[in-house]
């Protein structure tokens, strides 16, 4: 095993030649006559494993010297143990007030030096076993939480793009989307009102739920869903339920995966499930509209949640400039002045002027996504 390092401070020449007679046979030792000399030989590989301190010394004393090796990241862990002529209680209680895991008195005796060193390096290896099995937990959870977001992410494209294959949406109208909520939260976040509502962990839930937003179209009849012509009324009618199967198909799983897992705590469950109930709210209100005229529920306004209606305009804005079996894509000129039309009556009046905002990225977004 290797021998442990042992770091002196002292500027009596007598008493460093006497410890490093002490403790030659069983460490390796390393001499300094000065604060300043340890708080330069500290940073010297290897660095000690412990310090013995004398306090008495020319330029800083050791006092001074012990609160800068604490001040500093790389040496505020290293043991110090005060081997000092200084015998007050006051002294002492000084020095241990300041971090020093042991004070010694002299003349000291070596049996005493040898018992206490052996036993501030055993606490020392302790600590740093402690410290490195909590360094690899914190790297085990963090690469299962990894490996459980990617499962997840994996299942969320699939249940995604099982939706998208019965819809008339096509090529990259999920990134599209995804990326034009982003856009318009971060543009919103940088206004008071919105600051707390659009904090970077919520606006990247918000992003992440968005895709499911039209899952509930699963449960619309072919004949309805990918008719090529204008759809009836009663037809219109079905097609609106897709909210509602939506909501009501998130809000099962979510009821499932808890009852599946009765041990998980509310902190857990809340942390784990957010962005299925975000993705709950948004499928279920992002065809309402600000003047209260949209479905399922005709809410108008603020009481319409904050994701819905930014995916709202996210959602009309992409199937504006995207092509159907129906309709030929608008120009993004065309597209924009319909927003804009809409403003105050379909959408949220500050997500219309963040859009104007950006509209630079928009156009960029909508050519580089292109499903061409």
């Amino acid at each position: 095993m290797e021998k442990a390092e042992i770091l002196i401070a002292d500027d009596e020449p007598v008493n460093l030649t006497a410890l490093t007679q002490v403790l030659k046979d069983f460490y390796k030792v390393r001499a300094c006559k000065s604060g300043e000399a340890v708080l330069q030989a500290v940073h010297i590989a290897p660095r000690p494993d412990l310090i013995l301190l004398d306090i008495m010394m020319p330029g800083i004393d050791g006092f001074m010297t012990l609160r800068k090796l604490r001040l500093h990241p790389a040496t505020q862990d290293i043991p110090v143990i005060f081997i000092s002529s200084l015998d007050s209680d006051d002294h002492e209680g000084q020095g241990l007030s300041l971090g020093a895991v042991d004070y010694i008195t002299k003349p000291f005796k070596p049996g005493i030096v040898l018992a206490r060193i052996k036993t501030q390096l055993e606490l020392k290896q302790a600590r740093d076993r402690l410290r490195n099995q909590n360094q690899w937990l914190e790297a085990e959870v963090n690469r299962r939480v990894q490996e459980n977001l990617l499962i997840q992410d994996v299942a969320l494209i699939s249940l995604t793009q099982l939706a998208e294959a019965r819809d008339d949406n096509t090529g990259n109208h999920i990134l599209r989307t995804c990326t034009y909520i982003e856009i318009l939260a971060r543009q919103l976040m940088s206004q008071p009102r919105y600051e707390f509502e659009l904090t970077e962990q919520k606006i990247r839930t918000i992003v992440k739920a968005a895709p499911l937003h039209d899952i509930g179209k699963i449960g619309i009849p072919d004949a309805i869903l990918l008719k090529p012509g204008k759809l009836s009324a009663e037809e219109f009618e079905i097609i609106k339920t897709h909210c509602q199967i939506g909501a009501r198909t998130l809000r099962g799983a979510i009821n499932q995966s808890i009852a599946l897992n009765p041990a998980l705590s509310e902190e857990t469950r809340l942390s784990s499930l957010e962005f299925v109930e975000m993705a709950e709210t948004i499928a279920k209100f992002h065809h309402e509209k600000w003047d209260g005229s949209g479905y399922p529920t005709g809410i108008s306004g603020r009481t319409i949640p904050l994701p819905a209606r930014l995916m709202a305009l996210a959602d009309v804005f992409d199937a504006l400039t995207t092509s159907r079996p129906y309709k030929q894509a608008w120009s993004f000129d065309e597209a924009v002045d319909q927003i804009r039309r809409q403003k105050g009556i379909h959408f949220d009046p500050d997500v219309v002027a963040a859009f104007e905002t950006e509209r630079e990225a928009f156009l960029t977004t909508l050519q580089q996504l292109s499903d061409r």
